[in-house]
């Protein structure tokens, strides 16, 4: 297949496009930098605008991943909030425009998005029938997935991508999760009764390639069927690196700390991979303790 990839550069985007070069397929990326190291990424130059000259590269490719938008673990405020949804709706809407150009459309858009789609959603499973949440995270996710959906009425099969907390060694929420517990100061947050949705970074973008080769459209949970509380991950963490889980982060000082974002950290959703499973994807890290002790061996 030829993919084009939006957001290639990022902690997610660099591993997904080694693994679909491995596989044989032709993966252009659409980076505002070259993507430099050992795997064969073709690199357009983009904006993240509709109309520019990077829309042609769309023209002929069978599939397009959309990863495009910047971090949500930040303190949210008004602007903060304003620029997560531009680099997520601007660019998701550029891609669906260039798509509507193009001569011979892509047939499938895998679109990422977030398991926070469905709020705080207590203790009830949440399968990709669930009902919106409530709050800015799940607000940004439903209107970034209504801009994603503009794909279907093109014809082109749209997969939205509801990812957990991406667990891997290099990036992402993992490294800032295991710190305090380098210090041996490291604990759950809050009560830690709260589920914690997430998926191993090598499994999510086996989901992706999955996806791309299956007829999965819509809401797709890209989680791990191994559900966990906060409690059960920071325990979990104390286990993969032989440090004491004992000191937990009240929730008064973890929203005086971050405000308004405290809220996706406190909060969660027993989110459950019902599609991925349903469809014969088969996880390499099912569970929290498999995924741990081979991240940190």
């Amino acid at each position: 297949m030829r993919i084009i990839v939006a957001g290639a550069t990022g902690f997610i985007g660099r591993a997904l496009c080694g693994r679909l070069a491995e596989e044989g397929h032709s993966v252009t990326a659409l980076a505002r930098r070259a993507m430099g190291g050992p795997a064969p990424v073709a690199t357009v130059p983009w904006d993240g605008l509709a109309g520019g000259p990077w829309a042609s590269a769309l023209d002929g490719a069978d599939a397009v991943v959309n990863l495009c938008g910047k971090p949500v673990a930040c303190r949210w405020t008004d602007r903060r909030k304003a620029e997560l949804r531009e680099s997520r709706l601007a660019t998701t809407a550029a891609l669906v425009d260039a798509m509507a150009r193009a001569r011979r459309r892509p047939s499938v858009l895998v679109n990422a998005s977030a398991s926070g789609y469905y709020g705080d959603a207590g203790d009830r499973e949440c399968g990709e029938a669930a009902a919106k949440g409530r709050g800015f995270l799940a607000e940004l996710c439903a209107d970034w997935e209504a801009e994603a959906s503009k794909a279907s009425a093109l014809g082109v099969r749209t997969a939205l991508l509801r990812s957990g907390v991406v667990l891997a060694a290099d990036g992402g929420a993992l490294p800032m999760m295991a710190l305090p517990f380098w210090l041996r100061a490291g604990g759950p947050m809050g009560g830690g009764r709260q589920w914690v949705p997430w998926i191993s970074r090598r499994d999510l973008v086996r989901a992706i390639s999955f996806i791309l080769g299956s007829p999965l459209s819509g809401p797709v949970n890209a989680v791990s069927p191994g559900a966990v509380t906060n409690r059960g991950l920071s325990q979990a963490l104390g286990r993969a690196l032989k440090k004491p889980c004992w000191l937990p982060a009240p929730a008064f000082a973890v929203r005086l700390a971050l405000g308004e974002m405290a809220e996706m950290l406190l909060t969660g959703q027993k989110a459950v991979p019902t599609k991925l499973l349903e469809a014969g994807f088969r996880f390499e890290h099912p569970d929290i303790d498999s995924a741990l002790q081979e991240i940190f061996r």
